[in-house]
């Protein structure tokens, strides 16, 4: 029985030759996992966030400035007592000037680039959320599984006690023993059962989606690339990196704005009038300037320091990212190891469980040394059931924020 209830949590730790692109044995397949993703609140705000970015730029491609109309009426009354009718219309607009044009378009672009790089986030974010919830609940399953099997031993146990107890062969106690044994794991596959339960209510209401289907448990397999691809693959697709460069730039043009906007846009315009009740006939064009003052160029000034912040901010991100991504390849690297040694010592316990077995079988051991061996076998596996877990959510976080799976590289 032990080598059953040992099958069904240890896992394989053979070398995976597949390339990092490709998916992983066990791991949700692209076409389940994408769609879940895309319909995550948080990706579809991110998504309609780029529409509101893509408005914004095209307001910010146009000119900020409407035509104006002019329309007024007078009546003129000379002193021998005539009187005219009189009126004038014009229509006048503000130009923007070139360099504050292509200004605007730059902070239109940074705006997009920003709201793309947000929307990859919330992607991103959604993606370890699925891995996190999914791998919880196929966790729990097995360990479901687990507490069944161990139950089945322990009714068998008992049986096989009570006829050894009817042939003179054991004690009382040896079945009250075994009906306590009996008892302790029929309360453990409980508690494994509600814990199942739990994992998935908890996935399906986060991702409404997803079938019940049980795939194969993940190979958790050892990082092939050094730390150097880690680190240099992770920082391209970093979308909290690729959002301070977005919000540096946007920075950058908006200096680039006020620098140009020390020099005022001019207002032109066209205008016609009547006189002298039609007698005279005036038309002209008309060109007027705001004279600046010094709050101009302090605005200016204001804007190129918060370049600077934007800049500063930037490189502080990427060295918080530099050591989240050295701990991360460190963490995956020890979890690997750790999963190893803990289905070394899992199959160790196994074989000790399996020759008590044998010891009892031949009356060289009690009941209390075959119940004790059989219960370290058990926590051996459910360790090595959490270590696996550890090492799978870490490799495949790692996966996740290099984004070669579930084709995150195709925001």
């Amino acid at each position: 029985m032990m080598p059953r209830l040992l099958s069904i949590a240890l896992f394989g730790v053979a070398w995976s030759a597949q390339a990092m692109t490709l998916e992983t044995p066990g791991l949700l397949p692209a076409q389940i996992a994408r769609p879940l993703l895309e319909q995550d609140p948080s990706v579809v705000a991110a998504r309609a966030g780029l529409e509101v970015a893509r408005q914004e730029a095209d307001i910010l491609n146009g000119s900020p400035y409407e035509w104006s109309a002019k329309l007024s009426s007078q009546r003129r009354t000379l002193q021998e007592g005539s009187r005219y009718q009189e009126w004038s219309a014009g229509i006048e607009r503000p130009l923007r000037l070139p360099g504050k044009a292509e200004a605007d378009r730059n902070i239109g672009k940074a705006t997009m680039e920003e709201a793309q790089a947000r929307y990859g986030k919330a992607l991103n974010e959604a993606a370890r959320a699925l891995l996190r919830s999914w791998l919880d609940w196929l966790a729990a399953e097995r360990g479901y599984e687990l507490a069944g099997a161990n139950r089945q031993a322990a009714q068998e146990n008992l049986t096989v006690v009570e006829k050894r107890l009817r042939a003179g062969d054991a004690s009382k106690l040896d079945v009250s023993l075994a009906h306590a044994e009996l008892a302790e794991q029929q309360r453990v596959e409980n508690d494994a059962k509600t814990q199942a339960a739990v994992a998935w209510g908890y996935l399906h209401a986060r991702f409404p989606g997803i079938g019940p289907e049980l795939k194969a448990w993940p190979t958790p397999v050892p990082l092939k690339e050094n730390a150097a691809f880690w680190r240099e693959r992770i920082l391209s697709e970093s979308n909290d990196l690729k959002t301070a460069q977005a919000q540096l730039q946007k920075a950058q043009a908006e200096a680039e704005r006020a620098r140009a906007d020390k020099l005022p846009d001019p207002t032109v315009g066209i205008y016609t009038a009547s006189e002298v009740g039609g007698r005279e006939r005036i038309s002209g064009f008309s060109v007027s300037m705001p004279i600046p003052s010094g709050q101009r160029g302090r605005r200016a000034a204001r804007a190129l320091h918060a370049v600077e912040v934007m800049r500063q901010q930037m490189e502080s991100k990427k060295r918080e990212l530099e050591g989240e991504i050295a701990n991360a390849i460190a963490g995956t690297e020890g979890a690997y190891l750790s999963q190893q040694l803990a289905a070394s010592g899992a199959l160790a316990m196994r074989d000790n469980a399996r020759l008590m077995q044998r010891a009892y079988a031949l009356g060289e051991a009690d009941l209390q040394a075959l119940l004790l061996a059989r219960r370290q076998a058990t926590a051996a596996v459910q360790n090595a059931l959490a270590a696996s877990v550890t090492a799978l959510k870490s490799y495949y976080a790692l996966l996740i924020d290099a984004h070669l799976i579930w084709n995150l590289d195709q925001e």
